[in-house]
């Protein structure tokens, strides 16, 4: 699989681990920063894994700040993107399987390494149930594009 994969400084190291752990499993990981320990702001990274899911560059997407919250904030304002910062097994499957979720965000501060490359792998794994959720993505695609659902 093709990832995109971003940090902030806060994410730095674990998204670092992160791709050795991803290429050592035999995915392809496009690292889009940063690429230091230095303070960054995480808009603009979050911004680069989003374009590159959506364009298709990329299957999917993995983003790392403290808390993973800056980073699904700003990426689920692309629009095509839903991203879910988890912290455990559970949010990580479920969130492929009923929200067809293509960025997962994680919280360097949040999740040790071990835990984050449960999650990555769960994630990548779990593939979209459809079905009665389609209608309800399908509900998300409309918000995007300034619909009402009331």
């Amino acid at each position: 699989m093709i990832i995109a994969i971003g940090s902030d400084h806060g994410g730095f190291e674990l998204k670092e681990k992160l791709v050795k752990y991803l290429e050592d499993n035999g995915h392809q990981c496009v690292n889009v920063g940063c690429h230091t320990s230095d303070s960054v702001n995480y808009a603009p990274i979050a911004e680069k894994v989003s374009r590159k899911v959506v364009s298709g560059e990329c299957e999917t997407g993995i983003l790392v700040c403290g808390t993973g919250i800056g980073m699904s904030l700003a990426a689920n304002k692309i629009k095509g993107i839903r991203a879910a910062c988890c912290s455990d097994y559970f949010s990580a499957k479920y969130t492929r399987l009923h929200n067809d979720a293509n960025v997962l965000c994680m919280g360097a501060r949040v999740v040790g390494y071990g835990l984050a490359c449960e999650l990555c792998d769960v994630f990548l794994a779990t593939e979209f149930e459809g079905g009665r959720h389609q209608s309800r993505i399908d509900e998300i695609a409309r918000l995007e594009n300034g619909e009402t659902l009331l």
